[in-house]
Formats: C-alpha cells, sequence, structure tokens
C-alpha cells in the first residue's frame, strides 16, 4: 500500500506541471516522451560546440597544382570475318562431317533423277569418283567395312577450308556426261568466293580499312611531336567528354567517317607528366600534365581525311592490337591496352 501511494503522489506532482487543459491520454504520452525533449535539445547544442573547433579558412596564395583534362577516342573497326581456324577445329569440324554423313540414311536418288536420265548418269559419275553423296568431305564410302575410319591423319590436308573449297569448285565445273565425245571436255564457270586475305594485306597498306578483316582495327593519328597516339584534344568550354569525342572525330577525320559514341564513360585513362610544370597565372594553377579519359566509338563506313583537320595531324593509321603495341611508347601501352580488344 505503501508504495502505491508513493507513485501516486509522484505522478500527480509531474502533471501538475503540465497545463490542466490537457487531457490525460496526451499527459501521458507527454510524460513517457520526456526524453525526446532532452536529445532534441542535446543535438541543437552539438554544432555550436563543434562550430568553436573549426579552424579559418584562408585563401590559398601560390598557385594550386592541377592537371590539363583531355578526352581521347578510341575509334575501332569491329571484325567483318570470322578468325581463322587452328589445326584442331579444322580436324574436328571435318570429322563432324563424315560422322553425320555416316549416320543419316543412304541418299536416294530416284527421288531426284529419273533413272537412265543425263542427270542421273552424271550422278553415278561423280558418286563413283566421291564415294559419297557429300563434296567436301574427301574420297570415303560410310557404308563399307571401312566406313568407321572416318577420321584424319597427322597432316592431312583435306581438312583445310581451302582445299574443301577447291573440291567444290572442281565438282561444279566438271563436265556433265556426252560433254566430251566431240572432242575435249570443257569445263563451266564458276564464279569463285572471294579471298580472305585482300589487296590491302598484300600491299601492306595500313591507312585502308579493307585489311584485316578477322580482326578490330583502332585508329591512331600521328601528332605534330612524331608520336603515334589515340585521337586526343582538350576540353572546350563545359562540353561532356561524350560532346568533346564527337567534336574530335570531326574536326580530326572530317564529315566522310559515319561513327558512332557509345556511352557518357570513359573506358580508361593515361596520365602524362611534364618535364616542368606550366604555370598558368590567368587561372591561378600550376599544371603538372595532363589526363586524358578515352571515350569508345565506333566506325561504320567512310574513312578519315586528314587533309584538312583543326588539329594539326599528320597522318593516320589503321591497327590492330599487336600493331598498336609495336607504334606506341611503352608507358602509353601500359595504359590503353586493357581497353583494346584480343581480335
Amino acid at each position: 500500500m505503501g508504495g502505491r501511494h508513493t507513485s501516486g503522489v509522484l505522478r500527480q506532482i509531474r502533471w501538475s506541471s503540465i497545463d490542466p487543459g490537457v487531457c490525460i491520454a496526451c499527459r501521458q504520452t507527454i510524460h513517457r516522451r520526456s526524453y525526446a525533449s532532452s536529445a532534441a535539445a542535446a543535438a541543437v547544442e552539438t554544432p555550436t560546440t563543434l562550430l568553436n573547433h573549426i579552424p579559418p579558412v584562408t585563401q590559398a596564395t601560390s598557385p594550386q597544382p592541377s592537371y590539363a583534362v583531355k578526352t581521347g577516342v578510341v575509334l575501332a573497326r569491329a571484325p567483318l570475318l570470322t578468325r581463322d581456324l587452328d589445326s584442331f577445329e579444322k580436324a574436328s569440324f571435318f570429322y563432324q562431317k563424315r560422322l553425320n554423313e555416316r549416320l543419316t540414311l543412304p541418299f536416294t536418288r530416284y527421288l531426284y533423277f529419273k533413272k537412265d536420265t543425263p542427270a542421273d548418269l552424271e550422278w553415278k559419275r561423280k558418286q563413283r569418283l566421291r564415294q559419297t553423296p557429300a563434296r567436301d568431305i574427301g574420297a570415303y564410302n560410310p557404308y563399307t567395312k571401312e566406313g568407321w575410319n572416318d577420321e584424319l591423319l597427322v597432316g592431312a590436308s583435306e581438312s583445310d577450308p581451302e582445299k574443301q573449297v577447291e573440291a567444290l569448285l572442281d565438282d561444279a565445273a566438271s563436265p556433265g556426261v556426252g560433254s566430251g565425245e566431240m572432242g575435249e571436255a570443257k569445263k563451266d564457270t564458276v564464279e569463285r568466293p572471294q579471298s580472305r586475305v585482300t589487296e590491302a594485306d598484300r600491299l601492306g597498306d595500313m591507312k585502308s580499312l579493307s585489311r584485316r578483316l578477322d580482326r578490330t582495327l583502332y585508329m591512331l593519328i600521328q601528332e605534330d611531336q612524331g608520336r603515334w597516339r589515340f585521337p586526343a584534344a582538350p576540353l572546350v568550354g563545359k562540353e561532356s567528354l561524350h560532346q568533346a569525342a564527337e567534336r574530335i572525330l570531326v574536326q580530326s577525320g572530317g564529315l566522310d567517317m559515319n561513327t558512332w559514341v557509345v556511352g557518357n564513360h570513359p573506358i580508361g585513362h593515361f596520365k602524362f607528366h611534364y618535364p616542368l610544370p606550366r604555370l598558368l597565372p590567368e587561372k591561378g594553377i600550376k599544371e603538372k600534365g595532363e589526363k586524358t579519359f578515352f571515350m569508345k566509338a565506333r566506325i561504320m563506313a567512310g574513312q578519315a581525311n586528314l587533309k584538312n583537320n583543326a588539329l594539326g595531324w599528320r597522318d593516320v593509321k589503321w591497327l590492330c592490337k599487336e600493331e598498336v603495341q609495336q607504334s606506341v611508347t611503352a608507358g602509353y601501352w601500359s595504359a590503353v591496352k586493357n581497353m583494346l580488344g584480343d581480335r
């Protein structure tokens, strides 16, 4: 009884300090949340106390060290052909062709050629030469006792794509039945597929986009100092890296190139230190060097023309990754090598 009486007296003392116009429920809420007022008061006092310990900021009198910011463009031409196959891939694909020939049903020629017609006789003649309906797997008969022996020996040339193309062309150009009765047989004219090696490859023309069709080519320009680098120039005004990249491509390569700048974020950067810092009093800074941020771009059509370029560049080359390494300095290559594709 004594404890309950004491707690009731204390509640009356607390509530007596609250406005008598407040209801009982609100009084209980105010009583339970009295700690929030104390925390808020402490929070208000804390910033004022901390501000007294912040030292005053003074204006720097000497030029501040800085870097010149440039935008670079890694302009690439994507591969136009698939890469060359290695010896294992050639043998594997050739084995799959012979395996498919062995597992499929025999070719029903009477469904396509009427018996004893010139087309049927021509089919029989070619069948005796090839021993199989397929024209690019060499002399192989999948329905004999030796049909299981469908793998190639080491050094065999039947799996080379060039050899298979020649076999297909020779089969298509071979004369038909009866063509040699009145003299020497004359082969038909068959259009050959274009070579993977272009005229620019044979001449070593590194300015042409028609070379190394199975590799990604990158545009390098020659600066006034004779160095080969990716196109780069300082930012102008408040333009973004993307806008600067588009401007550089137009100023360097002209309007004959159909290009596309990919994305708004750089894919890498290169930092270069000057031998001696450059003082710029009008800006109040001292440049220690330059930082170049590279943007990725693609060329779809056209060619670079440096005849009237506004950046003073001398020459242009289209190179693959290994050729870029041979043309630039070691420090520059260390910064850009991870931005270039392996093929």
